[in-house]
């Protein structure tokens, strides 16, 4: 049955560089995208660990994570975080409470820490939304500005929207999913040699 009262979603702040990093920025640009919802930001710079944010996570009815790239995986927070979180997982805490994840980096990277994430939500119980995880780097930034045609296939901050849509719609027991724009040209067509 659907759900029909406020919802909470939890944003778990992961990156190194806290409240002032670029998970910060990009939460901030996916607010306008949030206002419908109460949202409970845990910033794991601040108040590392799981404990000071069980009762959060606890109250939630799905959660946003937002961590950077390091070295081909997530922060040093989000790793303490999981790995003290291990006791709570397969409980209510997470069961069935969709999670979206939301990675930042400079160039490489991103993608595996964004299905490696999804794989251990799940584990902890979490259901992941259509289209819940986006990359967002700095090197497809740059591309969107030379030129916004050949990049129009990368993450941006523009796909923050549907992976929030898939997120509460699932929150509140909907079905009302939606796609973010897809480059359905031919693959195999080679690039490299290109210009």
């Amino acid at each position: 049955m659907p759900v029909t009262e406020p919802l909470t979603i939890a944003i778990v702040l992961a990156g190194l560089g806290g409240a002032r990093g670029d998970g910060a920025a990009l939460l901030e640009l996916a607010s306008p995208w949030l206002t419908s919802v109460r949202t409970e930001v845990c910033v794991l710079a601040s108040r590392p660990g799981f404990a000071p944010h069980a009762s959060v996570l606890a109250c939630a009815s799905g959660f946003v994570f937002v961590t950077g790239t390091y070295w081909d995986g997530w922060s040093s927070h989000l790793q303490r975080f999981l790995e003290e979180a291990t006791p709570t997982e397969a409980t209510s805490l997470w069961l069935g409470k969709p999670a979206a994840v939301w990675v930042t980096g400079h160039s490489v990277g991103g993608k595996g820490v964004l299905s490696r994430l999804q794989g251990v939500l799940g584990t902890f119980g979490c259901a992941i939304p259509p289209m819940g995880g986006l990359v967002v780097t700095r090197a497809n930034e740059l591309a969107r500005r030379h030129d916004p045609e050949a990049a129009r296939d990368l993450f941006g901050p523009a796909d923050l929207e549907v992976s929030v849509h898939n997120l509460l719609a699932m929150a509140r027991g909907s079905r009302d999913y939606r796609a973010w724009d897809v480059d359905r040209a031919d693959p195999s067509v080679p690039w490299l040699r290109e210009g």
